[in-house]
């Protein structure tokens, strides 16, 4: 009776363990969730990749998207379904149309301005140093300043 409890606790463990890991999903299912973002909250992952057991936003979007898949329906009639439901924000990326493509441009446009902020500041940086530069000494006062320091090193030997 033991022998057969230890079987028991050993498949239980086993079953419990791979139903935590995602490697189970069809890969139709995982492909379509991939594109959909996991809203429960709780994670950043999207619905094909959320890792929590028993997700409650994951789990019922992945019955959904295997039972539309089913039902025949393409992808993009599955995602476009979600964003009707749940709005733009159901979506991992936005879609680079319209005023969404600020997400897309802006990163771009701020690290060109910075650049140009950093040159612009180096170049002023680089003027002032060279207007701040030593005065040119005229040459008789400069002949005088080394006949006196030749006399007073020859006094010094």
């Amino acid at each position: 009776m033991s022998r057969w409890r230890s079987s028991l606790l050993v498949f239980a463990v086993t079953a419990i363990s791979l139903a935590q890991t995602s490697d189970l999903l069809d890969p139709n299912v995982r492909r379509v969730g991939e594109k959909l973002a996991c809203l429960c909250g709780g994670c950043k992952n999207s619905v094909g990749s959320c890792p929590m057991l028993g997700c409650h936003y994951a789990t019922p979007r992945r019955e959904m998207i295997a039972k539309m898949l089913a039902d025949g329906k393409s992808d993009r009639q599955i995602i476009d379904a979600t964003v009707k439901e749940q709005g733009i924000q159901a979506l991992v990326t936005p879609p680079a149309e319209g005023f969404n493509i600020l997400a897309w441009v802006m990163p771009f446009v701020a690290i060109g301005l910075g650049l140009l902020a950093i040159t612009y500041f180096i170049r002023r940086m680089s003027a002032k140093r060279a207007a701040a530069g030593a005065t040119e000494i005229p040459g008789e006062l400069l002949d005088k300043y080394h006949d006196q320091i030749e006399k007073e090193t020859s006094r010094l030997e």
